[in-house]
């Protein structure tokens, strides 16, 4: 394998308008590596940049190459690679850690370098000029942000180990959270039937929890939860809305009161759990995650969506939850590999390979890959969790 000179993209002018682009591409960094993207799964964040050219504050500047859960195969080294990471050769599938940090920064040396002020992450609009995503022929990455795929993980499940790297940091910080200790019945409701939903219930099975409930509007979704084990009851969210905050909060109240009557597999009664994670970042959802907390318990904020809500702080004072924030994820990775392994090669945890439902094949299909990522159904009615864009063959790189 010899290194490219230029990497060919599908870059977004505005909203719905991609075009496929080729730029000239340097030779790697002395510490960095050249990958060819081989699998490259859709993000909601990306579909807003898709449909909206924008991600809540983040506006796109330039046109932007998207796509930023994804795995490779590494064609070229820096100067400076054997040293740094001796493990590492051409040919090796690698997954991506797209978000580079400062390194320098106190939030950095602490270990927290998912907050850095200066970190850059691909196919975001934070950073201008902006860090072009994975969706192109080829790219230079730091070889400190590649991680090696062991032998049971394909491409497309590197590329899932960004969004589970997400989960594990959700589950990471309830558990560095925990002001007593809890028992080996472990309970968690995690709102949301999505892609990061479900690989929350992952992560949160590894780490001991023994019983999940998953709630969503979708029914199809929770069906899909439940028969793939990701959930061990479900509850379908009514779509009601109040309009002032007392009825909102009384909605809320309600939800939470029906969700504690279902019973576990062996006949328990669920009550209230002692973890939420919060996939949804809709307000309905984050205020019925508090009162479906025990005392003592945790709320986990995971989904970004309403940028400002009503939280019934008096339930919080008096139960003592703990209000836990998440942004993206730090050292996550070699948990995530770890996870993902015995997901796809053990019995005690969901396969995650099974979230990819819809699969596209080369730059050109980028567009409608982007209709399918965007629908709940697919046009003959199938259910649409994650769609991935993989490239066996590069037609559109030339080199």
């Amino acid at each position: 394998m010899s290194p490219r000179t230029e990497s060919v993209g599908q870059y977004l002018h505005g909203a719905h308008d991609f075009r496929l682009e080729s730029k000239p591409l340097v030779e790697p960094a002395s510490d960095e590596v050249q990958v060819v993207p081989r699998s490259t799964s859709l993000c909601g964040s990306d579909l807003h940049y898709y449909n909206h050219y924008r991600n809540g504050s983040f506006v796109v500047q330039e046109p932007l190459c998207l796509g930023h859960e994804s795995a490779g195969q590494i064609v070229a080294l820096g100067s400076r690679v054997a040293h740094l990471n001796p493990t590492l050769a051409v040919g090796d599938r690698v997954a991506l850690e797209v978000g580079i940090p400062c390194e320098t920064c106190a939030d950095c040396q602490n270990g927290r370098y998912n907050i850095c002020k200066e970190l850059r992450f691909r196919s975001s609009g934070s950073k201008f000029p902006h860090f072009q995503g994975t969706l192109q022929s080829s790219i230079n990455h730091p070889v400190k942000w590649v991680h090696k795929l062991p032998e049971g993980l394909d491409y497309e499940t590197g590329a899932l180990l960004e969004p589970l790297a997400v989960a594990i940091h959700a589950v990471r910080r309830a558990n560095s959270s925990r002001s007593h200790k809890l028992g080996n019945q472990r309970t968690c409701l995690i709102f949301g039937a999505g892609p990061v939903g479900l690989l929350c219930s992952v992560g949160a099975k590894a780490d001991g929890f023994q019983k999940v409930i998953i709630a969503d509007i979708d029914q199809g979704r929770l069906q899909f939860a439940l028969e793939n084990d990701f959930a061990s009851t479900i509850y379908r969210v009514p779509l009601k809305r109040g309009q002032t905050i007392e009825e909102k909060l009384e909605i809320a109240k309600e939800t939470a009161a029906e969700i504690a009557k279902l019973q576990w597999p062996d006949g328990n009664t669920v009550g209230q759990v002692d973890c939420v994670f919060e996939c949804t970042g809709v307000e309905s959802c984050i205020q019925s995650s508090v009162y479906a907390t025990k005392s003592g318990g945790r709320v986990v904020f995971v989904g970004m969506g309403t940028p400002n809500c009503t939280m019934p702080v008096s339930e919080i004072l008096a139960k003592e939850i703990d209000l836990i924030p998440t942004w993206r994820y730090a050292n996550a990775y070699p948990r995530a590999i770890e996870i993902a392994t015995k997901s796809v090669t053990g019995t005690t945890l969901p396969d995650i390979r099974r979230l990819v439902t819809h699969r596209y094949e080369g730059l050109e299909s980028v567009p409608a890959a982007f209709q399918t990522a965007g629908k709940t159904k697919d046009g003959i009615g199938g259910l649409v969790m994650k769609t991935v864009v993989n490239f066996s063959t590069l037609k559109s790189s030339r080199h």
